[in-house]
């Protein structure tokens, strides 16, 4: 399976950097930095993972590209 994508923005209203998986709803992480949200947000992957196999759901493919990724890749 691959991974799941993560993208990482700066928020003016949360003062931070929020990482977010698309593919996974709910699923992100706030840091002070693009380093910390990125490592927040394995953490919240991890768990998020463990509670849907957990829960017996299924785990959603990896299917999120942003639109730069789909142009470089055409």
């Amino acid at each position: 399976m691959k991974d799941y994508h993560i993208n990482i923005f700066y928020s003016d209203d949360d003062g931070g950097y929020i990482a977010d998986i698309p593919d996974l709803p709910m699923c992100s992480a706030f840091g002070s930095s693009p380093t910390t949200a990125l490592r927040e947000a394995q953490k919240a992957k991890r768990a998020w993972l463990a509670a849907a196999k957990e829960l017996g759901k299924t785990l959603p493919e990896p299917r999120y590209k942003p639109v730069w990724y789909q142009l470089a890749h055409a």
